[in-house]
């Protein structure tokens, strides 16, 4: 169909144009039927957001997308290109992507009625009817919707109402095509007026010269419920016109946002090859995601990204690469000690309240990977209070006597990898409480130091950090040797 050249070759051929939103519904249509994947990459939103996509396109709706930072908004909109036709004609040369078949332009109408059959047509690739702007508060009239240009009219001795002197902004320029406006709310609200009759009656006013073009896109919005409060707010008569308001969420479980973590963390080919990431470690990573959306520490209406796993993931590889490379060593695990070179990946990715600030950045992030630890050392192993005095064989007995006699286990940053099992294998029944779990043997090590670090958690354990050392003690140690100096 691509090689059609001439508006009377496309007649011939049967071509019929559609409008943009019937060519989404067509196509959706068609995918539905297949049973083909429609939003490729997008996880945790086939039971909710998605359907609530479709419907809205079978609808022929514009959509606002709403909800908090890191919930795959933009990249849903970009996917929508997926459901327009490959390639589509327009009037070769035309800057609003004239449709050959029923051109709405006076540079459009004028080329049919002086070449007729013989108009030149052009195919373009749907990938180019995707058009994307970021709400700012500078954006202006002209930027969205257009001016008149007085070269342009000089130029040509024409009036400023003439259509001809006007340089289109974005909204034209997508004409029969998808428009995206991100951040809604931070548009001015007068900027946001603008957008009325487009999106109803597709008037366009330019300097008070009112002109009809029926413009032909596919709206879609999208905005943080922050926003409304603390930066703008989406004018009630423009939120009327938009059709369907679908809100987004994060992940609900942590298998879903792991595979989400796997799937956008850039991890380096040589650090794959290199860097076995154990899969509680990924556990790890999401629950402290989880930790920091329910924190008091953190604003619960700016939310927490993906991207914080996303980030920490990479940099837990990365603090493990460093360390093997350090060390000499050819092939590495992660380990929990790897996990303070994720702190600043988490303190860049969240908004304090003022009993965070307090706290500073570093002590919240501190707090949220010992949450993190204590959750997936109770998922793991067996509650300490879950065994009666007397009468249970206590799986910590071992562990607390050893440390009740006086030894203490300092943990490196940098161990290499011998150090680090020889350390880990002193401490008397960490071997066996994992072997007691049917942990692979692959992974014996992690899960020994995880059990000491939850031990810590639950206060059965000192744990100090001082120059990249984690040292270990009896809990009462500290209170006797205060008692003695007293």
């Amino acid at each position: 169909m691509n090689n059609i050249k001439t508006l009377g070759a496309l007649k011939k051929s049967g071509y019929t144009s559609k409008s943009v939103k019937e060519e989404l519904r067509s196509n959706l249509i068609q995918k539905l039927k297949n049973k083909e994947k429609i939003f490729e990459g997008i996880l945790g939103f086939d039971d909710t957001v998605l359907p609530d996509i479709e419907r809205a396109i079978l609808s022929r709706h514009n959509v606002l997308l709403l909800g908090l930072r890191g919930q795959a908004k933009t990249r849903i909109a970009r996917l929508l290109v997926t459901l327009l036709d490959e390639y589509m004609p327009i009037i070769a040369g035309n800057e609003l992507n004239d449709d050959p078949l029923n051109p709405i332009t006076r540079h459009g109408i004028d080329t049919v009625n002086e070449l007729g059959d013989k108009t030149p047509i052009e195919w373009i690739h749907r990938e180019e009817r995707y058009v994307e702007k970021l709400a700012t508060p500078d954006v202006s009239i002209a930027d969205l919707i257009g001016d008149v240009d007085p070269i342009k009219a000089a130029t040509l001795k024409l009036p400023y109402s003439d259509e001809r002197v006007i340089h289109f902004g974005l909204v034209p320029r997508s004409h029969r095509s998808i428009f995206v406006i991100n951040e809604l709310p931070d548009l001015q609200p007068r900027i946001q007026v603008s957008l009325f009759n487009i999106l109803q009656e597709g008037d366009l006013q330019i300097r008070g010269f009112k002109l009809r073009l029926p413009l032909d896109i596919q709206f879609l919005f999208t905005a943080n419920p922050e926003d409304y409060t603390n930066r703008g707010s989406i004018i009630t008569p423009l939120k009327d016109r938009i059709e369907s308001q679908i809100l987004t969420h994060y992940p609900t479980t942590i298998d879903v946002s792991k595979e989400i973590t796997r799937q956008e963390a850039k991890i380096h080919s040589d650090q794959e090859s290199t860097v076995t990431i154990i899969n509680m470690h990924r556990d790890l990573v999401e629950f402290l995601s989880f930790e920091a959306r329910e924190s008091e520490f953190i604003d619960e209406k700016s939310g927490v990204s993906a991207r914080l796993s996303i980030s920490a993931m990479e940099n837990l590889v990365s603090t493990a690469e460093r360390r093997m490379i350090i060390n000499g060593d050819s092939k590495t695990d992660t380990r929990v000690t790897d996990f303070w070179g994720v702190v600043p990946a988490i303190t860049g990715k969240v908004e304090l309240v003022y009993e965070g600030e307090q706290e500073g950045p570093y002590n919240v992030a501190m707090n949220l990977l010992s949450g993190a630890i204590k959750d997936i050392f109770l998922e793991t192993f067996p509650a300490p209070n879950d065994f009666e005095k007397g009468v249970d064989r206590d799986p910590y007995g071992a562990t607390k006597a050893w440390f009740a006699d006086g030894n203490q286990i300092d943990l490196l940053n940098d161990d290499d990898e011998k150090t680090y099992k020889e350390k880990l294998s002193k401490v008397a029944g960490l071997g066996r409480l994992v072997s007691d779990r049917n942990i692979p043997e692959d992974q014996k090590y992690a899960y020994m130091e995880l059990a000491l670090h939850g031990l810590s958690e639950l206060e059965m354990v000192s744990k100090s950090f001082v120059n990249n050392t984690i040292s270990f003690s009896d809990p009462f140690k500290g209170m006797f040797d205060d008692l003695q100096n007293g």
